[in-house]
């Protein structure tokens, strides 16, 4: 990585990819009840996730989560794939903001009391395509 780049991808990688992998670590071993809420909240946006099974689903976003964090916190893996990767990520949890009743406020794409916390999931796509359409190499 470049002088300039390092510069201005560091602080973007460290704060998304800290927050990604600490939020994978924490679902890695998931209770009943934890993966049950997890499965029910991302298939209510995303229906083909019914034939998931909670534990398996939950385990399969932390693993996402952990890879995910890693990539953007070790500097050796592309800004580009890192980018992409949050990207993808980021997008997924907005579709679940704009699909969740009650996160919006009715006819606007502003968010709930309840919906804040997804609506600031934002700021992960944001970053995404930044490092994404930012390197160079």
């Amino acid at each position: 990585m470049k002088g300039h780049d390092l510069a201005w991808q560091l602080p973007l990688r460290l704060t998304a990819g800290t927050y990604v992998l600490d939020s994978g670590l924490h679902k890695r071993d998931p209770d009943e009840e934890t993966a049950k809420y997890l499965h029910g909240f991302a298939s209510g946006a995303y229906p083909f996730l019914d034939a998931v099974e909670p534990v398996t689903f939950a385990k399969s976003l932390a693993t996402a989560e952990m890879l995910i964090g890693a990539a953007l916190v070790v500097p050796l893996v592309p800004a580009r794939l890192a980018g992409l990767g949050l990207l993808g990520f980021g997008a997924g949890l907005l579709g679940l903001y704009a699909r969740t009743p009650g996160m919006r406020r009715p006819g606007t794409v502003f968010p709930t009391q309840d919906g804040i916390a997804l609506a600031k999931d934002s700021w992960l796509v944001a970053i995404g395509a930044a490092l994404a359409l930012g390197d160079r190499r």
